[in-house]
């Protein structure tokens, strides 16, 4: 399995191909479509939400609402192109001085892609760099998604964290669906509702500064078969798939499995997680500090997950720069931008995650059809409740 995107933020549009999904697999745009919605909410969202209100269509690979194992195309048309036509004509005769970008961003792509690819116009660099791009990504999710769902297996996130507030209650003992449910109701995607609202002022008072704010989100995913990823290969991993695709992500800086962090600080025997066993259910562990994934393998708990992201790097009160055609030194070019941009991120790290475990999945079960692949599943779920 595998996919391409392509597109610029005020391009026509945003593509992607997908290869490598079995056929079979019920698939609408409408499903897509409410991906791509998550996406664009969010307390703290900028100008851009208003606009684009993301819509796909499905150009290949899907026919009476099932995969035909062919390479699937996804589209997303941006509405924004048309104030933007004559800017980003990809023909001779653009408009290349009126929305020209000389002066880069502390903490964006502009320098170093200018630098990388020698142009002298940031916008040939802004446009590609900027997270309008995760909109494909979260589409192609969708379609991962879709894939596991036929698995019985859940991907879903929450923040737990925005500007140094932070949710530090762990999971809640409820049913995953409860969980989700109350996170989704949420404008910040936060569980507690009174850190939510600390939050939402926060981030009231970053907007009146001309500030901008990061936060910590986390993924969980559930009912995952042990044994997906492998100790055998480096680069089949499942840690470090899921690790290198949420760091994919533009503005993450920082991701932990399970304790994370946390367990450099803590002896062994506060760490490791004990193993039961209960007849026609198998092994299990006590607790889940390790995230569900031991050795580069899932192990049947829950993948618990969790990414940092740095503050957006486009300020209402601009850091200071040098002009890259003057040598100026000037403040930094402004953008219309988000204030925070965390909740939105957080269904970005859901679509990255449930793409990595679909592609572990096709991996070891293999299949050209649904129907087989579900199958293979359930014999290997039977195996694991009578190892």
């Amino acid at each position: 399995m595998r996919f391409l995107t392509a597109g610029e933020s005020h391009g026509p549009m945003l593509t992607a191909i997908i290869e490598g999904f079995p056929a079979n697999l019920p698939l609408t745009a409408d499903f897509i479509n409410q991906e791509l919605a998550r996406r664009q909410m969010g307390y703290g969202r900028g100008g851009r939400m208003q606009i684009e209100q993301d819509q796909v269509e499905i150009l290949s690979g899907v026919r009476n609402g099932l995969t035909m194992g062919s390479p699937i195309t996804l589209q997303i048309k941006n509405r924004d192109w048309v104030n933007w036509a004559e800017v980003m004509s990809p023909a001779p005769g653009a408009d290349m001085t009126t929305k020209k970008i000389t002066r880069p961003r502390p903490g964006h792509a502009d320098l170093t892609g200018s630098i990388k690819y020698d142009q002298g116009d940031m916008r040939n660099i802004l446009e590609r760099s900027s997270a309008r791009e995760t909109a494909s990504r979260v589409a192609v999710g969708a379609v991962a998604k879709a894939l596991l769902k036929e698995m019985d297996i859940m991907v879903f996130g929450r923040v737990v964290a925005i500007g140094g507030i932070k949710d530090t209650n762990p999971l809640p003992g409820i049913p995953w669906e409860e969980l989700f449910s109350q996170v989704e109701s949420s404008p910040v995607r936060c569980f507690d509702e009174q850190v939510s609202e600390n939050i939402l002022r926060m981030i009231d008072q970053a907007k009146k500064e001309g500030d901008t704010l990061g936060g910590v989100f986390e993924i969980i995913i559930t009912k995952v078969p042990a044994g997906l990823g492998s100790h055998v290969h480096w680069e089949r991993k499942i840690d470090g798939r899921l690790a290198g695709a949420l760091m994919s992500i533009q503005g993450i800086k920082g991701v932990e499995v399970g304790l994370g962090i946390q367990s450099a600080d803590q002896p062994g025997s506060k760490v490791h997680d004990e193993i039961g066993y209960e007849e026609n259910n198998g092994f299990f562990r006590y607790s889940n500090h390790a995230g569900g994934i031991e050795g580069g393998m899932s192990n049947g708990e829950p993948i618990v997950i969790r990414a940092a992201m740095k503050p957006i790097p486009t300020l209402m009160k601009p850091l200071n720069t040098v002009d890259r055609a003057t040598k100026e030194k000037l403040t930094a070019q402004v953008e219309r931008s988000d204030v925070c941009a965390v909740p939105a991120a957080c269904v970005v790290g859901e679509a990255v995650a449930a793409w990595e475990i679909a592609r572990s999945l096709q991996e070891k079960f293999g299949g050209d059809t649904l129907e087989e692949m579900k199958e293979r599943v359930k014999k290997y779920r039977i195996y694991l409740r009578q190892v």
